[in-house]
């Protein structure tokens, strides 16, 4: 039995072989992530990109994109790494966008040599935000005193504590324009001759959904992830998920917190207040998308 096997013809060997499509999801808002991790991030998604990348006679490697956006740093971190490895290995790179891909996760769609999406996917806000809150008021009524020094005169920039300053919100004006310039540019480079509309229109922070985004040449048309892979490699085809291995996350929950991490009353609340901060500001980017 073991010398017929042995025996196979080549070509016999690799026809029983089914083509593969890695697939990596990439879900979520784009932060760096506070103390806990949160965030679709570079380090979070690095991992799974690579060994994406490397699996034998890989066919093609399907992102599925479900981001409302948010960091641009993180969001360009991620398109250059699958950009760098499709170069690399000669590997075509398809996008799938979900319920949303918008701002940075759009940039994210990018990285791909072709986009679908479904017909109720939201798709583009190519733009550049930044919000806030003022707490001047409140530490009034709740007779606050705040002390800052600082070295540099415009070290509290856009401080929530102070009132607002307008030279401040000239400096933040400006800094948004060089970063929605550089995304404009991105999207030209990698939609070319299939943009289709006036820049006013495309680059104004607007955002449609999938048949609007086509006939806009945002996206390259509207289909999930099975059918077009099977249209394009076959009905053999065989889609691979591949994610980060988070064993070690999973140890350090699972083992607790050390009494020399737990920190001061002070630090936890810090904390506290910081994750609260990040969960209403996710929230607040998903349900710009109506989601």
């Amino acid at each position: 039995m073991f010398e017929k096997i042995k025996k196979l013809p080549i070509p016999f060997i690799q026809n029983r072989v089914k083509p593969k499509v890695a697939v990596v999801r990439l879900q979520g808002a784009i932060s760096s992530g506070g103390r806990l991790g949160q965030g679709l991030n570079l380090a979070g998604v690095a991992q799974a990109l690579d060994a994406a990348f490397d699996i034998a006679e890989v066919k093609a490697v399907a992102l599925l994109i479900n981001s409302p956006g948010g960091s641009p740093v993180q969001a360009n971190l991620i398109h250059k790494r699958v950009r760098a490895l499709s170069e690399e290995k000669k590997i075509p790179v398809y996008a799938f966008c979900e319920d949303v891909a918008a701002s940075g996760g759009y940039m994210l769609a990018l990285a791909a040599d072709e986009i679908f999406a479904d017909t109720s996917s939201v798709i583009g806000s190519i733009g550049v935000i930044s919000a806030g809150f003022g707490f001047t008021k409140a530490i009034e009524k709740l007779g606050v005193e705040r002390r800052v020094y600082t070295a540099g005169e415009n070290k509290s920039t856009l401080d929530p504590f102070l009132p607002e300053n307008p030279e401040d919100v000239e400096r933040l004006k400006k800094l948004q324009l060089d970063v929605h310039a550089f995304f404009k540019d991105m999207v030209r480079a990698r939609r070319g001759d299939k943009l289709k509309g006036e820049d006013k229109e495309l680059f104004n922070g607007e955002f449609w959904a999938g048949e609007g985004a086509l006939e806009r040449g945002l996206i390259d048309g509207i289909a999930d992830l099975r059918a077009k892979m099977r249209e394009i490699y076959g009905e053999k085809i065989k889609l691979v998920p591949v994610t980060a291995d988070k064993s070690f996350w999973r140890r350090g929950q699972a083992g607790g917190v050390s009494a020399s991490d737990k920190g001061s009353l002070a630090d936890l609340l810090h904390q506290g207040a910081e994750e609260a901060m990040i969960a209403l500001e996710e929230r607040g980017l998903w349900a710009k998308f109506g989601l």
